[in-house]
């Protein structure tokens, strides 16, 4: 790893220890990340257990490879991918939704305002549509729409139509600073302690990489490979994908009544809430990216 850009994982005890019920079971780190969660699952694990872990950024499956270990293997995929593990296959599941450190602070992957470098955000640089390729050539509307609804941003017309208004006038945006002076102008009234891209640069990071309905496939799947008793623990780290988390464990949290038909039997709970933690005021002081941090944990129940 490139000691530049290091990372330090979240929740990573807590994590572990809601995951990990069976030394000798298979388990899955779907966001592998840096390997933090996955090291130390590792050490936790019996011979006989097993550890896949799933990631779409090269970078990541390259530090992924530096594991030496035979119980452990790593998919180049994204999370949605985890039907592909089979039925009742696994003893818990594992997703940080985080964007990692070093994504973050390695201006080329472009994921920030606070470094200038080229506007990609792309977590798989080796497939798929820059933020830079689709904004030279979406409409204001499009625009507005992703900035508003994924980056909650009152000024997402505004934002679009600046955007439209540079590219028309001097060419597309091409790099994060440019992203960022052209935010900050249109922006009129700014949060305190906020930087004005914040949401814009949230928002266009969601939607080009698909991440709510990646999260959504991936959250569907885990109830198919999770054996009873196997455990779902989720960290998110802002609003959408914790609403989106914690709605899903409660509409399985709760048997379900067909209106259509009163008198048959209620649909049976597939989960059980166990519960949410989030760091500790001693984590959050040496790690501030960790403060909006949410863990959300469920157990899969025996329901088919």
């Amino acid at each position: 790893m490139d000691t530049r850009w290091q990372h330090t994982t979240v929740l990573l005890n807590e994590a572990v220890d809601a995951l990990l019920t069976k030394p000798d079971a298979t388990y899955v780190d779907a966001t592998f990340g840096r390997g933090g969660h996955s090291r130390l699952a590792l050490s936790r694990l019996g011979p006989q257990g097993r550890l896949v872990a799933f990631d779409k950024d090269p970078e990541a499956v390259q530090e992924a490879a530096r594991i030496k270990d035979p119980r452990f293997a790593i998919r180049h995929e994204g999370f949605a991918a985890l039907g592909s593990m089979g039925t009742a296959s696994c003893a818990g599941v594992l997703m940080d939704l985080g964007v990692s450190s070093p994504q973050i602070d390695n201006p080329a992957r472009g994921f920030s305002f606070r470094f200038d470098g080229p506007l990609d955000m792309r977590m798989d640089t080796t497939r798929g549509e820059s933020v830079a390729e689709w904004l030279a050539t979406a409409e204001q509307g499009q625009i507005a729409e992703v900035i508003r609804d994924y980056g909650e941003e009152r000024f997402a017309g505004q934002i679009a139509k600046a955007v439209v208004a540079r590219r028309q006038e001097r060419g597309p945006l091409a790099t994060t600073a440019e992203l960022a002076q052209l935010v900050a102008g249109a922006v009129k009234t700014r949060e305190p302690g906020q930087d004005p891209a914040t949401r814009t640069f949230q928002a266009l990071r969601i939607f080009i990489n698909a991440e709510l309905e990646e999260l959504q496939a991936a959250l569907t799947a885990s109830l198919d490979i999770l054996e009873p008793g196997g455990r779902l623990v989720v960290i998110s780290f802002h609003s959408l994908e914790d609403r989106i988390v914690k709605q899903f464990i409660a509409s399985h949290s709760r048997e379900v009544v067909d209106r259509r038909a009163p008198f048959a039997p209620p649909k049976p709970m597939k989960l059980r809430a166990l519960g949410r933690v989030k760091p500790s005021a001693a984590e959050v002081a040496g790690n501030p990216r960790s403060r909006s941090a949410i863990m959300r944990i469920a157990e899969r129940t025996e329901v088919q």
